[in-house]
């Protein structure tokens, strides 16, 4: 790997997230990064996102995505929902976070993914967009953790009592 500081094909990994440097010895942090998502509830449903993209293409998520430079978590996933799903929610609760490892063209990248909680009075008219192939509302009682892309879900589902 080179060394973004000298140009060098000198970059040797030191731990599981820092490289340094042979040549001019600057050390290269490969930190977490951060992610959202959002269980959306209406009475007893929670709406799943089938993903449209690898990695995981086809199994389900919920609607969510990376962080970007310079946002906060909450302009994240007001972002992402728009993107996703064309939907604004007036109000969302946070209600955790958990890591998570997410595999991307044979690269491993570590995430913290923070989980945020809307309960809907009425069903918004929502679309499916961006990277998600589509969306459905599924029964509480219905949804099996196991059939979830990401450790991060089926924490997020652990978190409101659902296993």
């Amino acid at each position: 790997m080179y060394c973004p500081s000298c140009g060098q094909a000198s970059l040797a990994r030191t731990d599981d997230k820092a490289f340094r440097c042979e040549h001019c010895q600057f050390i290269y942090f490969h930190n977490t990064a951060s992610a959202i998502l959002a269980v959306i509830c209406f009475e007893d449903e929670i709406l799943v996102a089938e993903r449209g993209r690898e990695p995981c293409k086809g199994m389900l998520d919920f609607p969510g995505g990376f962080v970007d430079y310079d946002e906060s978590l909450e302009q994240a996933l007001y972002r992402e929902l728009q993107e996703e799903l064309g939907f604004q929610p007036s109000e969302v609760h946070y209600i955790g976070s958990a890591p998570n490892t997410y595999v991307y063209r044979d690269i491993e990248y570590k995430t913290c993914d923070a989980f945020y909680h809307i309960t809907l009075e009425n069903k918004p008219t929502m679309q499916a967009n961006d990277d998600v192939a589509a969306i459905r509302w599924v029964k509480r009682d219905d949804i099996v953790p196991i059939n979830f892309a990401f450790d991060s879900a089926r924490s997020a589902l652990r978190l409101l009592g659902i296993e």
